[in-house]
């Protein structure tokens, strides 16, 4: 049960904004009453924080897994840029204002997984992928997990979602095509382009 109403929660959280969903409404749709929530979560702010909590830890467990492939480099980088474009197109990007203004240990938790998580995910990533000959083997990865990061926090500034020019999608797909191509040897470049075409 509370499995299915943080489900729902994180659903209608991400597509409608957080402050426009109420616990009624996530009672409603998970199929339960609104006391059995209240018996699950005390108040909403712990049920947005865990909703939250679930995905983060979706992806990570994720890539953990892509990563522990035989060779995980080239599909983790499809694989990430699909969970990129699959998250971003279900999220109003009305959610991250409200989380920055309203809910400020969700976005703590948010900076934490970023810079924690992301960031050591993308080390990994980079020094497997110099190893085996994907990416270039004089650059520094942790500069460059870092950079990516930056990337990735600027790209979230509010000023973006408000433009008529183009999407936060597409806004990510760019920056990430081009932090590849400034890693990528010959040799990665063209597996990433055979695995991506491919799926």
């Amino acid at each position: 049960m509370r499995d299915k109403i943080l489900g729902v929660a994180q659903e209608q959280f991400s597509q409608y904004g957080i402050r426009a969903i109420t616990m009624e409404d996530i009672a409603r749709l998970a199929g339960v009453s609104k006391k059995t929530i209240y018996q699950e979560f005390s108040d909403k702010k712990q049920l947005v924080k865990e909703a939250f909590a679930v995905a983060l830890n979706e992806d990570q467990q994720s890539l953990k897994k892509i990563m522990n492939g035989e060779d995980g480099v080239i599909e983790h980088l499809v694989h990430m840029s699909k969970m990129v474009r699959e998250r971003l197109a279900t999220l109003n990007p009305m959610v991250l204002l409200e989380i920055q203004k309203y809910f400020p240990e969700v976005w703590e938790m948010f900076n934490e997984f970023k810079d924690e998580i992301i960031v050591t995910d993308i080390v990994n990533v980079i020094e497997k992928g110099k190893r085996l000959g994907y990416f270039r083997p004089e650059i520094n990865a942790k500069i460059l997990a870092n950079m990516r990061v930056d990337q990735i926090r600027s790209a979230m500034n509010p000023s973006t979602f408000d433009r008529t020019d183009f999407g936060l999608v597409a806004l990510h797909m760019e920056m990430l095509d081009h932090f590849l191509h400034g890693i990528f040897t010959e040799k990665g470049r063209e597996a990433y382009f055979e695995k991506r075409n491919s799926n």
